[in-house]
């Protein structure tokens, strides 16, 4: 089975890419941009610089930003032509731990059981105060107890979200009001039924095939909103096809890239305004009778229709669709 794993950088090769590369059984991919050095090359890897990503014959290419974040979705389609069974998405300060690796995607998990909406993952695998960015503020001290809602059952995951060590994803909110690093506890995954909201990321993350079409990063949001908005967006539709997300413990360490605390709490504002309400209309705007790709685009024009995105934001999705489409017919 096939796994490449894909990241974008603008730094020379980092520990995380230089480790990522001497993984046996894995292609992995790195999609540059014009902050990117001009002579990045490191061995094992398979680099998309701007000059060959225009090459690449992806409608997504032409259109997609420059020094922008959801150029990684180049790498993506990249992956896709490959033929990958999976896909694993990570940045490159995720360093993988030496027992990186994600579980079979359908086995006996523990499941989080009971519809409980948006949950803070981060207390099963911590007694630490700490929530996943994403998580709605209302909720950041709430005692959830989730224990008591698990049971031992047969699981179809579709996307694995992996934890991080040291520098978790948490928001701007907490970094600014404590930033206390975090080592997560080791236990069971733990996945979550129909009904149980988690955010989830791009840091450590692996997707099977049959959900490649909900790894589009919205581009026209702000950057701290974009890899949420996209989770957000593919929870109600994997429920619709039987597909549950799933948690394990931390595999990688993150060496957190500089941020501004203050910019990034400013550009998670969109998140804390609109998670709530994201889930409600993705979720109304849905069908079982559609395919995913058309979920797809009618969750976005549900969000467009609220102000929640822009019309731009519909053209990319467009895009994306067409480039897949293309993809799969040359198969």
């Amino acid at each position: 089975m096939k796994t490449d794993i894909v990241i974008t950088s603008i730094f020379n090769p980092t520990e995380a890419v230089i480790k990522f590369s001497k993984l046996n059984d894995y292609r992995l991919i790195v999609v540059g941009d014009k902050k990117t050095p001009e002579d990045w090359s490191y061995e094992n890897v398979d680099y998309i610089s701007v000059s060959q990503q225009d090459k690449l014959n992806f409608k997504l290419a032409k259109v997609l930003p420059y020094n922008h974040y959801c150029r990684k979705m180049l790498g993506y389609l990249k992956a896709m032509q490959n033929g990958a069974n999976y896909i694993i998405d990570t940045d490159d300060d995720n360093i993988p731990k030496t027992n990186w690796s994600f579980p079979d995607f359908e086995a006996q998990y523990d499941c989080i059981t009971r519809d409980e909406g948006f949950v803070n993952i981060y207390q099963l695998f911590t007694k630490q105060k700490i929530w996943p960015r994403g998580l709605p503020l209302k909720l950041i001290n709430t005692q959830f107890e989730l224990e008591k809602s698990i049971e031992v059952k047969k699981c179809n995951v579709g996307i694995w979200q992996g934890l991080a060590d040291e520098d978790p994803d948490v928001d701007a909110i907490y970094r600014l009001t404590n930033d206390e690093p975090c080592y997560f506890e080791e236990r069971e995954p733990v996945v979550c039924s129909q009904g149980v909201i988690s955010p989830f990321n791009t840091q450590n993350t692996i997707i099977r095939k049959e959900l490649f079409v909900l790894m589009y990063l919205p581009t026209y949001v702000t950057f701290r909103f974009t890899d949420i908005l996209r989770g957000l967006v593919a929870q109600p539709i994997m429920w619709l096809y039987g597909y549950q997300l799933g948690f394990i413990n931390a595999t990688v360490v993150q060496k957190r890239n500089p941020h501004d605390y203050m910019k990034d709490f400013i550009s998670e504002i969109p998140m804390y305004e609109y998670c709530e309400k994201v889930m409600e209309l993705v979720s109304n705007s849905i069908s079982k009778s559609e395919s995913i790709e058309t979920n797809l685009y009618n969750a976005y024009k549900a969000l467009l229709k609220e102000g929640i995105i822009c019309e731009l934001e519909m053209k990319m999705v467009e895009t994306w669709l067409q480039d897949i489409k293309s993809i799969n017919k040359k198969k």
